[in-house]
């Protein structure tokens, strides 16, 4: 098989079907499959994405038990993807199916991850905000090319697939999965649509949860960041403290009170941050340690061959 598909669907009971219509018209000249995976969705997302699997013989449906999100959702699908290339897309039309055959050129120069750059993004502000901050914290982190837009409309080899499920803690980020397994990406400009029902899920809370995500589980350049941030408040502890002996020894009258309780409360301030950051270290290992699943599956249906 030439491609998989992976669409994870959250509250997506408008656009499903208008999809998969314009996937088997625009891909009608390859051969393929589509995962569909329902993560949690409240609405009739499951029924109708179920009736099209009992439909058509090349989707797979996979519904998950709770809402564990995005990233969780696609670990499911790659989990059981079995095409040469495997591409990732959203649910809500804004990725054109026309741009998939430009995915496919691309890829096919050697890439083992090719991602999409939309000419002009259609996001919300607050999701335009998060992609810069994630931008931003992935580059000081873990090495992200600087002109790399991380989007979710992507498409990869196989084998790269099958070490990024390699992976089997409860928190993936998958470009932080894929930026440590490989540098050979390609980048190719394709068009974003408007959204055309309903609005993003991705809230300040999902942004803010999935940052956390991605800066503890990646990365232990937060706690060297705040170990270089101790060593310098110890030095200058250490030159205010020669400074007040100084003065003290020749007769001046101590000052500052205002000063010194500025700065006991940004240094408790840190300290706190601090121990809230190691917390966060601690809390994912002893979650990882009591083997927290990445996804539970409740349903998966695919018409057997034949």
């Amino acid at each position: 098989m030439l491609l998989s598909i992976v669409i994870p669907l959250y509250e997506s009971e408008l656009s499903i079907e208008e999809l998969v219509k314009e996937i088997h018209h625009g891909l009608s000249h390859i051969d393929f499959e589509l995962i569909l995976i329902n993560d949690g969705s409240k609405d009739k997302t499951e029924s109708i994405a179920l009736q099209l699997a009992q439909k058509h013989s090349h989707i797979q449906f996979i519904s998950l038990r709770k809402n564990f999100g995005e990233h969780h959702a696609v670990m499911c699908g790659l989990n059981h993807s079995s095409g040469e290339f495997v591409l990732l897309m959203d649910d809500d039309l804004q990725n054109p199916v026309s741009e998939i055959q430009t995915l496919l050129n691309e890829i096919s120069k050697g890439f083992d991850v090719v991602y999409s750059k939309y000419s002009k993004k259609e996001h919300t502000i607050i999701r335009n905000i998060g992609s810069w901050l994630n931008s931003l914290v992935l580059g000081l982190l873990i090495q992200k090319p600087k002109n790399l837009y991380l989007s979710s409309f992507k498409i990869m080899r196989n084998d790269l697939v099958t070490e990024l499920i390699k992976y089997k803690g409860p928190f993936p980020y998958l470009d932080g999965l894929i930026l440590r397994c490989t540098n050979h990406i390609g980048v190719v400009e394709t068009k974003h649509l408007p959204r055309k029902y309903g609005k993003s899920n991705y809230n300040f809370s999902k942004l803010v949860s999935l940052y956390l995500n991605m800066l503890v589980n990646f990365s232990i350049r937060p706690l060297r960041i705040f170990t270089l941030m101790g060593f310098m408040i110890f030095l200058c502890g250490l030159i205010l403290s020669g400074i007040f002996i100084y003065q003290k020894l020749n007769g001046f009258e101590p000052q500052g009170w205002t000063s010194t309780v500025i700065f006991i409360l940004l240094l408790s301030g840190f300290q706190i941050i601090f121990l809230g950051l190691i917390s966060e270290y601690l809390g994912k290992l002893y979650l990882d340690y009591n083997q927290t699943p990445q996804y539970v599956i409740k349903t998966h249906f695919q018409q057997k061959a034949g």
